[in-house]
């Protein structure tokens, strides 16, 4: 045994002494049971895993998974809503001197959540050229598709806080010696990667729905180019896009509810209609979400955000003719007006009741905003039961102040699901387990998890790209282009034409505001035009009253400068 002992020591220090020839190599970690970018991108389904999450990082920014409150921030306090749940007094962004500061979560939110996508495209792009089992096809595609998202996510940045730190490499080791490039640096990073991208992407009609293709790079390309003032190649960008034959605008009924009551407006947003394989040829870039899919979040939380609060809402009524009292309006949330509502976005009064100057528009129909609704839940023995809200003029005799903010407002169809289409888990039953339905137009009647939204939701559509090169028309001073590619959108909406002499970037905005509500990150628009202070100190009844012109750009996050101690991040103007 101790012949062995001393074998087996002396065999060891053998080895020892021979690995100290070659330390470093001795020394280096050999991942055996979890994943590197040394090891888990090698394939072409390793790389197509990378950009699936990248999709999802995306998603998760857009609809919400990363943080309430940065998520609304990309739509409220502008022009086209409001934050009703601290509307009295007003806090967070309805009190924006006070709240968009360096500390405030959300810049430091969406800022990091960014990055994140920024950061792992860097990886892909870094480790493309290093994949040998990769084809040519697919380290093109795959370099492209990842210069994309980068290129999205550093126009993202530019237009909220200007210039930023450029970052184009992957980052193996801490920095904290970052320095902000200018706002046109970082435009014309995002210029060369869709450039090189769009050398390699295919065509729309060429890849699955929700992938990344060559007209979604020409959109993009289109907003970056009107950012730096190049407006004739924004022109030809989005011309690019426009003219492909695989694209047009909805003009006719389609999808699922083409035979039912509606119009082609409301077609574009019911529930599996967004993408190509519904015969819908508008949609350019669609994020994809499918309910209970734990590849994407279980709901884009826009629904429960925007919908009125509708349970709250109360009436005063006469009941068997005594003194009216405060009753409930409604019996639940029902499937007829919006699922579950929680009322956080209200949309602003210049919105729902100003913008709307032609009577015949499609996109203000009763299948689009509903602004009126039959009382159910009032006693049936009382003045108010079985008669509509508004037109009865119950509304006129709100309970209280809630009412009127919070519980109700337009409902905005384009944001919820239409009749049937909400989950059955979602329905109330009765004690033999059939659904619960209202008195009143047999609409369901849903409980408290009301607020399931999985439906796929348009991060770019033809009609804004006609818009984005309207824009660049107007900038370049043809108003009669302008006028020519608004009145487009206009014409599908049953909406009168504009006259070439009312073309303004306001008038623009309001037709933005008018096509695209909902679906624009409108803080984001509003930012990138340098116009979020005067369109909110004109539009927005209440974060207009504490807006100051250097919030049209957000403040580089404080904990961004504090730990980059090796170089100075400077703050934008004004901030402290």
């Amino acid at each position: 045994m101790n012949k062995i002992f001393r074998y087996g020591c002396m065999t060891a220090f053998a080895v020892m002494l021979a690995s100290s020839c070659n330390t470093e190599k001795f020394l280096k970690e050999e991942p055996l049971d979890f994943y590197t970018p040394d090891n888990a991108l090698n394939t072409a389904a390793d790389f197509q895993s990378a950009t699936n999450y990248l999709h999802n990082r995306m998603r998760h920014i857009l609809f919400g998974g990363i943080n309430l409150d940065a998520n609304f921030s990309l739509r409220y306090a502008t022009d086209f809503a409001v934050n009703a749940t601290d509307y009295n007094p007003p806090v967070k962004l309805n009190d924006y001197k006070n709240t968009m500061v360096p500390t405030f979560n959300v810049v430091e939110v969406i800022w990091q959540n960014v990055y994140t996508v920024i950061s792992n495209a860097n990886v892909i792009i870094s480790r493309v050229p290093k994949a040998v089992a990769l084809s040519e096809a697919d380290r093109n595609s795959f370099k492209a598709q990842a210069l994309f998202f980068r290129a999205w996510g550093y126009n993202m940045l530019a237009n909220l806080y200007g210039g930023v730190p450029l970052i184009t490499e992957e980052i193996t080791i801490p920095r904290t010696d970052y320095v902000r490039a200018t706002r046109d640096e970082v435009y014309n990073l995002c210029r060369k990667d869709l450039t090189e991208a769009l050398l390699y992407l295919k065509d729309i009609d060429a890849v699955k729905d929700g992938a990344v293709n060559k007209q979604a790079a020409y959109h993009l390309l289109t907003e970056v180019l009107i950012s730096l003032k190049a407006y004739d190649d924004a022109i030809n960008a989005a011309t690019q896009a426009i003219n492909h034959p695989a694209l047009s605008l909805m003009t006719q009924r389609f999808g699922r509810r083409a035979g039912k009551p509606g119009d082609v407006y409301r077609d574009l947003f019911e529930l599996n209609n967004q993408n190509r394989t519904s015969g819908n040829k508008e949609g350019i870039f669609v994020i994809q979400t499918d309910y209970l899919n734990p590849a994407s979040p279980a709901r884009d939380v826009i629904q429960w955000a925007i919908m009125p609060n509708l349970t709250n809402l109360r009436v005063m009524t006469s009941v068997n003719g005594a003194p009216p009292s405060s009753q409930p309006a409604v019996l639940a949330f029902n499937d007829q007006l919006a699922g579950r509502g929680i009322g956080w976005i209200r949309p602003t009064k210049y919105f729902l009741y100003d913008i709307w100057t032609d009577p015949n528009d499609i996109r203000n129909s009763e299948y689009n905003i509903v602004r009126d609704f039959i009382m159910d839940g009032v006693p049936k023995n009382s003045d108010a039961y079985g008669k509509w809200y508004v037109k009865d003029g119950f509304k006129a005799k709100a309970a209280n102040f809630a009412d009127t903010i919070r519980s109700w407002y337009p409902v905005l169809k384009k944001a919820t699901f239409s009749e049937g289409d909400f989950p059955i888990e979602v329905i109330q039953k009765d004690a033999n387990g059939n659904p619960l339905k209202s008195p009143f137009a047999g609409q369901l009647l849903f409980n408290s998890s009301g607020d399931v939204y999985s439906k796929d939701a348009y991060l770019m559509r033809l009609a804004e790209t006609y818009l984005l090169r309207a824009e660049a028309y107007i900038k370049k001073g043809d108003k009669s282009k302008a006028a020519e590619d608004i009145n487009k959108i206009r014409a599908r909406a049953n909406a009168a034409p504009v006259a070439e002499a009312d073309v303004t970037i306001d008038y623009l905005l309001d037709e933005r505001l008018r096509e695209l509500y909902v679906e624009e990150l409108r803080m984001v628009t509003l930012c990138r035009m340098g116009l979020l202070y005067d369109r909110d100190k004109k539009y927005n009844e209440k974060s207009g009253l504490t807006i100051q012109p250097y919030h049209n750009l957000w403040p580089v996050p404080f904990s961004e400068i504090e730990r980059n101690t090796g170089a100075v991040i400077t703050q934008n103007p004004e901030y402290k």
